[in-house]
This record gives structure tokens, sequence and C-alpha cells, in this order.
């Protein structure tokens, strides 16, 4: 295993649709996904999609730890989502119904910005043992499967933004938070996807 350069905004690998995986159970891909949950690691990072890897295969992979995720079972426990890899994913939003909160991204290292999501979704993909995967997702877990996918068709989350004034460095933005008074500004918590 290997960590991977990771592509910044501007490089074009991250400008270009990814192409399909002819065999996802290949050799190479384990090799690369085996490679991008190490890059992810060492990040950190919740989510990595291989175009950041400079890598032009639709491939992601991501995981959701509880304390970030929004939905709480029947005992009010939230569980994380483990770690998943997608292999030519594909996403459909069950309703209309949109949030926007604050991204960051490996690609973006020390920015965000305020994007809007799908809150529902149902995603499905295969596996790297060649198996079918579908689920439903909601809420910060729809969040980080719409922003990888969206590398792999040369999508970067600031162009999804609606309003741009919203887009900055993480550090100025907890700082003008505090000079603002904001008792939230711990608040400001960014995770890297």
């Amino acid at each position: 295993m290997a960590i991977l350069r990771i592509a910044r905004m501007g490089h074009p690998a991250l400008a270009q649709p990814a192409a399909p995986v002819a065999d996802p159970t290949a050799p190479e891909i384990h090799r690369l996904v085996a490679d991008m949950i190490e890059t992810m690691a060492d990040a950190p990072g919740i989510g990595l999609a291989a175009p950041q890897v400079h890598v032009p295969l639709r491939v992601v992979v991501f995981r959701v730890p509880g304390e970030r995720g929004e939905d709480a079972d029947a005992d009010g426990e939230v569980e994380d989502v483990p770690l998943t890899v997608l292999v030519n994913p594909e996403i459909e939003p069950l309703d209309e119904d949109m949030e926007s909160a604050i991204e960051g991204c490996l690609s973006l290292p020390d920015m965000a910005g305020m994007v809007p999501r799908y809150t529902r979704i149902r995603y499905r993909a295969t596996t790297p043992e060649g198996a079918a995967l579908e689920r439903l997702a909601e809420g910060y877990h729809a969040r980080v499967v719409q922003h990888e996918c969206d590398h792999l068709d040369g999508i970067l989350y600031p162009m999804r933004m609606a309003d741009l004034s919203t887009f900055g460095y993480v550090e100025e933005m907890r700082r003008g938070m505090a000079a603002g008074g904001d008792d939230e500004v711990g608040e400001l918590e960014v995770a890297e996807a």
C-alpha cells in the first residue's frame, strides 16, 4: 500500500469526468482501493474519489463517523457508516428536499463553504468483490456520497455553491465567528471529504 498525492483545485485531474471501471474485481482496482483508503486515513479525511489521487476512474471510498451522522436510531444512538467502497456509483435523489451545510475537501485544503445537497438519496454501486450494493442515505451520509460522486463528474463543491460569500479559509471563518461574539465558534467543524 502507498499514500498517494492528492490533486488540488486547479489540477486537470479534477476537471474531467472519470471513466467507468470495466472489472471492479481486477487486482489493480484492489490495489487502488487499498492505496486510497491509506491516503484518506493519512490526510485525514472521511472520503476520497479516485480522480483526487490522479486516477480517472469511477471509484470512491468513504466512512461516516457516528458523531458526524445526524440520524439516530430508535434508541437515540447514531451509528457509524463503516468504510465503504463504491465502484461505478449512481445516485438517485428520493425527493426535492435540499439542505445547505458547510463542506470541506481534501482537494481544497483549509477551505470551506456552504453547499446545498439533497437530503435523501439512494445510491447503487458495485463492490471490489463484484457484489451489487444499494443503500438509502439521509443527512450527512447522503452529503458525503454526493460530494465524493461529484468528483467522478469533474465537479468540486464550490461549483455547487449558491452564494460564494460563504466560501473561505476555515481559520478566517472561525476568527470571524469569534469576533462576532458567536458562542458556537467551536462548532465550525469541517470534515474533509
